[in-house]
């Protein structure tokens, strides 16, 4: 089934819930979008050197040690 079948399939049932129910739907996918959120997070950071070149550039910004982006000329 398509992403997108799958939508209008949640959506058609969601229409149906009582309000407790949405608000328990609700809380669940929260939960699915927190979850999916750190995994991705978890990904990049798992990328040797990103935290420290996070950091690098971090400490370069407060330094004011950045140029602006509309400085930039983009190609």
């Amino acid at each position: 089934m398509k992403p997108a079948d799958l939508r209008q399939r949640i959506k058609a049932r969601v229409d149906h819930l009582s309000e407790e129910r949405l608000r328990v739907a609700d809380d669940f996918l929260a939960y699915l979008s927190d979850v999916e959120s750190a995994e991705a997070t978890d990904e990049l950071l798992g990328i040797p050197g990103l935290r420290d070149e996070l950091r690098a550039a971090q400490l370069e910004a407060e330094r004011g040690e950045h140029v602006p982006l509309d400085d930039i000329k983009w190609k």
